[in-house]
């Protein structure tokens, strides 16, 4: 992704609670986005089968499911995503699940992004969940961890994105969530930054929802964006 598409950079979250909803705003955002997250909540929703359409229609799909258990299931639960022609899958970065990701991508054009420390979380969260690292050194950590389990890359804050690239290297993939607008409401988000701010973080993609899905025109928000990311690639 490195070599990409402008438009391809950019993956719209549809966090909704059915799939009737998500396609109303791909519906709605038509041409603007050509690349598309499905995460937990739709997925049981049914959003196996709207990923399925999205892909038929030419689109990309971004499953982040954030897989973590036993590296059998691991494995085939990703070469199962492999086989419908998804484009990214998101598992724990954990070094078991990392390396039983990475035999399931294994011959497919899968990229698999190790999730390093959701951006809702802080220092003081990762502590009350008993972690002895803060969030920059368990960061880097698990960056290091995808990196020599072989996957794609990791999903990581933007405001970490600058050191997991010095981790990962130039062809490592960084995906970056918690990105917002100038004035945007931040949400649950801690450790958020702009659209070309990310970009010039050294992200390959962002992931962005409500600042899109809930905006009065959708497809506009998403060119807005587009265009701040374009400046930063100037």
């Amino acid at each position: 992704m490195t070599e990409t598409l402008l438009s391809d950079r950019l993956i719209v979250a549809l966090d909704f609670p059915s799939v009737t909803a998500a396609e109303a705003m791909v519906w709605q955002l038509g041409d603007a986005v050509t690349f598309y997250k499905i995460g937990l909540e739709l997925t049981i929703a049914g959003g196996l089968d709207l990923a399925a359409d999205l892909i038929g229609a030419g689109k990309k799909v971004f499953l982040d499911l954030k897989l973590h258990d036993i590296g059998q299931t691991v494995e085939r639960a990703t070469a199962a995503a492999a086989e419908r022609g998804v484009t990214l899958l998101t598992v724990h970065a954990y070094p078991q699940t990392l390396a039983a990701a990475a035999r399931g991508a294994q011959g497919s054009p899968l990229k698999v992004l190790g999730v390093t420390v959701l951006t809702s979380y802080d220092a003081q969260d990762l502590a009350a969940a008993g972690y002895g690292l803060g969030v920059e050194a368990m960061v880097a950590r698990r960056a290091e961890q995808a990196r020599e389990a072989g996957v794609a890359g990791v999903i990581c804050a933007p405001t970490d994105a600058t050191m997991v690239r010095s981790i990962l290297g130039p062809n490592g993939l960084v995906v970056t969530p918690g990105v917002r607008p100038a004035g945007a409401d931040v949400g649950d988000q801690k450790r958020i930054a702009t659209p070309a701010d990310a970009i010039r973080a050294g992200a390959n993609a962002i992931v962005v929802g409500r600042p899109i899905t809930a905006a009065a025109d959708p497809a506009a928000a998403a060119q807005a964006i587009l265009a701040d990311m374009d400046s930063a690639l100037r």
